[in-house]
């Protein structure tokens, strides 16, 4: 079968590669993918920002169908049904405190899909059956393609951040996380101020579609003047960094009220200069919000049942796997919102 491959380390060094199909232990379920999302950070393992295990197979965000089930497998699955991945979990030590409380992103010895071990990127992949996530009938696999980068935002906006209807948020970084955090805002009921920088415009249109209160293009206002204008001077209650540049991280602190609260949701990749004694005079509470739980995928499975987050007008391209270039180099220029890459037969 065709597969995206890191085949070795270094910037670039991915392309299609021909491998083999992957066998079913009998502790396994084998599932054929139908979508599988890029992520900023399937942009990182192909410049070589991001640790990985080379070769590997990319890719972290799908869905899929049960074709397989091992003889041993104890959870009730079954072939045929729609599934969400949770690539994360695929190697655990299981025993330490962190996999024991839950927080089994900081195991020692974790790796997860698509940059530890074989991703989604193909035709066929084997999991554990507590890695799947059956998803309801109204979610099509393309929305449950997303259900990975949305478990993220369900974990940094309903869990970390004390953000409630009332209160007035700032997303920096109108990306797919940025446009997902709006989203579950909205439904909410919280107001949502969205910033982006000057070749973001598109993304900003798609901002208001989905609700934004309003938008600010940083390459045309200046962010704290145009916050304190929509606050009548009271600035924001929490706001969510979600570009990972330097400006947003910046611009995000400055435009905080007194004991506001900052969210890091994106990653930098660099060391940054920030304005500190803002934090101190402030008195601002800052938290970084990385990947999610098992509770949070179960809390994000409700949210999807109850229909009122619908995250199809998110998807902006859907190519097949053999386009890999021209889909990376959308997301790479910030010419779509969400795309999704398929096998072809």
């Amino acid at each position: 079968m065709k597969a995206l491959v890191k085949y070795a380390s270094g910037d670039g060094n991915v392309d299609i590669r021909e491998v083999e199909e992957p066998k079913c232990s009998d502790s396994q379920v084998k599932l054929e993918i139908a979508f599988c999302g890029i992520c900023g950070t399937d942009l990182h393992v192909l410049h070589d920002t991001f640790r990985n295990y080379p070769p590997v197979i990319l890719g972290h965000e799908f869905s899929g169908t049960v074709v397989e089930v091992g003889r041993n497998v104890s959870r009730t699955v079954s072939i045929g049904e729609r599934v969400a991945g949770l690539g994360a979990t695929a190697v655990t030590c299981g025993v330490c405190a962190y996999c024991r409380s839950g927080y089994f992103i900081f195991c020692p010895k974790r790796r997860g899909m698509g940059h530890g071990v074989d991703g989604g990127f193909t035709r066929y992949v084997v999991m554990r059956a507590d890695q799947l996530y059956r998803i309801p009938q109204h979610v099509t696999l393309e929305e449950a393609a997303i259900s990975e980068p949305f478990a993220a935002v369900v974990q940094a906006v309903t869990e970390f951040s004390r953000v409630r209807i009332g209160d007035t948020a700032l997303i920096s970084g109108p990306g797919p996380m940025g446009l997902l955090c709006l989203k579950l805002l909205v439904a909410e009921g919280v107001k949502a101020i969205v910033a982006g920088a000057a070749g973001d415009s598109h993304r900003l249109n798609a901002a208001l579609q989905f609700g934004a209160s309003a938008v600010i293009n940083v390459g045309q206002q200046d962010l704290q003047e145009a916050v304190r204008d929509l606050t009548r001077g009271a600035n924001v209650d929490v706001a969510f960094e979600c570009a990972g540049h330097p400006d947003s991280v910046r611009g995000c602190i400055n435009s905080l009220r007194p004991m506001g609260q900052y969210i890091q949701v994106a990653i930098c990749g660099q060391d940054i200069q920030f304005p500190i004694d803002e934090i101190f005079y402030k008195q601002l509470t800052m938290c970084g919000s990385v990947c999610y739980t098992a509770h949070t995928w179960e809390r994000m499975m409700k949210i999807f049942a109850e229909g009122r987050v619908r995250l199809t007008d998110l998807i902006s391209d859907t190519l097949p796997l053999s386009e890999w270039r021209t889909a990376f180099d959308l997301c790479s220029k910030r010419k779509a919102l969400k795309v999704l890459m398929y096998p072809e037969i």
